[in-house]
């Protein structure tokens, strides 16, 4: 037990050591470092913003300290800049995914694309260390942020937040949302034993079928670090009600939190429409109707649009209505994401080639290149509640950039082929190569980021 005198004891000895006056001068000196902190000149031959799908010639970009410091024609390349000749290239912010599952890779063999078998046969520190690889794998493709919606064992998703965040790997930034919530059973339909004697359930649902056990559910997610809540609106057939969606909706707003829901039938859409849910996944659900609600709410649609090129992944009949409806909300000017819903392997693809296959969807939707990489862009970031800090190349945010040879406002298939990827300030990719060894650290150099 420590005394009263020893802690007064002890007290006196930080202040001595630190005392408050102190505080300033180093916030002072802590400017200075970063004003003289080294300077990288980006020359873009094309730079494009997305939220006006315009293009302009023969930029320069100056970063320091891990953020963009000035852009235009006309800024000056200090002498002692490191010098980065894109000019060759068109220039553009960095991609959102805006519903992956980073800790999750079903395959045909041995599970014959079941996850539900995947998840019994792989524990969450392998689905960690997975995560890490697909999460390289779509920062390559040029996905610098990735909402990644549940389906990651124990926390593997927020563990990757984590490692990213602390500069452990290189990775997207993740908006995590933990455990799905759901009622009991989530998307599994197990047997007598498997639900109730052996929970071969968890860990990949937080089942939750009371208000009580809804507000714990989302207090648990948002404890250990969750950035994003996501619930099953309609798993089951008693589902949610539009009651219990706003019960969701305020608990997490408590966390400062929004909320996504899973919804696969129409009334599930209602319900979730009605309560005002942040942004809805899955097309399912989806018709003219609840499209014109959503437009009217703004509430964000992440469509998860498999694509008939990823053989196995959907029926002809199923893409045919993906392509229906995402003409649709298009057409009704919903705001939608660019959202991939991958969670498998493809022989040879990485993860980001398989998400970045899913334009093919959206080009047989005619939806325009520069309304499809609005929503890869713009509409992420705002999905993703980052347009303040990060996705724009705009002086203060987050350096993050990609670069390819061709114009995506005029083919969005020239995002296939990134030749350069800026992350955090950093060069993640150049020549299509990744070079990623200064984003290996033995420690976390960014601080420990727990939530």
């Amino acid at each position: 037990m420590i005394r009263p005198h020893a802690l007064r004891a002890v007290a006196a000895l930080a202040l001595a050591a630190f005392p408050l006056s102190a505080f300033p001068l180093r916030a002072q000196q802590a400017a200075a470092v970063a004003s003289t902190a080294p300077i990288i000149a980006i020359k873009a031959g094309r730079l494009i913003d997305p939220a006006t799908g315009t293009v302009a010639l023969n930029q320069i970009i100056l970063v320091q300290n891990r953020h963009f410091l000035a852009v235009g024609p006309s800024v000056a390349i200090p002498k002692d800049a490191q010098v980065i000749d894109l000019s060759l290239l068109t220039v553009l912010p960095g991609l959102v995914d805006a519903h992956n599952h980073l800790a999750l890779t079903y395959k045909d063999v041995p599970e014959r694309n079941s996850y539900y078998i995947t998840t019994i046969l792989d524990d969450t520190p392998l689905r960690a260390i997975q995560a890490v690889s697909n999460g390289i794998q779509m920062l390559s493709s040029g996905f610098t942020i990735v909402r990644d919606m549940g389906n990651n064992g124990k926390y593997a998703d927020i563990a990757l937040r984590r490692g990213i965040e602390q500069g452990l790997v290189p990775g997207p930034t993740i908006i995590p949302s933990g455990l799905i919530i759901s009622g009991m059973g989530g998307q599994f339909s197990p047997n007598p034993e498997m639900a109730f004697d052996r929970k071969i359930v968890y860990p990949e649902y937080l089942e939750a079928d009371t208000p009580d056990e809804i507000v714990k559910a989302v207090r648990q997610n948002a404890l250990v670090g969750a950035r994003v809540i996501k619930i099953c609106v309609d798993c089951k057939l008693w589902g949610y009600s539009t009651d219990e969606i706003k019960l969701v909706i305020r608990e997490a707003a408590k966390a400062g939190l929004k909320v996504e829901g899973h919804v696969q039938s129409v009334a599930g859409a209602h319900r979730a429409v009605d309560a005002g849910i942040w942004s809805i996944a899955h097309d399912n659900g989806m018709n003219d109707t609840i499209h014109k609600i959503m437009a009217e709410k703004r509430i964000f649609r992440a469509g998860t649009e498999t694509p008939l090129s990823l053989v196995g992944h959907t029926t002809e009949a199923r893409y045919a209505q993906t392509v229906l409806m995402l003409r649709n909300a298009w057409e009704n000017k919903v705001p939608i994401t660019f959202s991939t819903d991958a969670d498998y392997y493809v022989p040879g693809k990485t993860r980001g080639e398989v998400a970045i296959e899913f334009v093919e969807t959206w080009k047989a939707a005619r939806i325009p290149a520069p309304d499809i990489l609005r929503a890869m862009t713009t509409t992420g970031y705002e999905v993703s509640e980052t347009t303040t800090t990060r996705g724009p190349i705009k002086p203060g945010m987050w350096a993050d950039l990609i670069a390819v040879p061709g114009n995506p406002l005029q083919s969005i298939d020239a995002l296939r082929n990134v030749k350069f990827v800026l992350k955090n300030g950093m060069v993640f990719k150049k020549d299509g190569v990744m070079t990623p060894e200064a984003f290996f650290n033995g420690g976390p150099v960014n601080g420990v980021n727990a939530r």
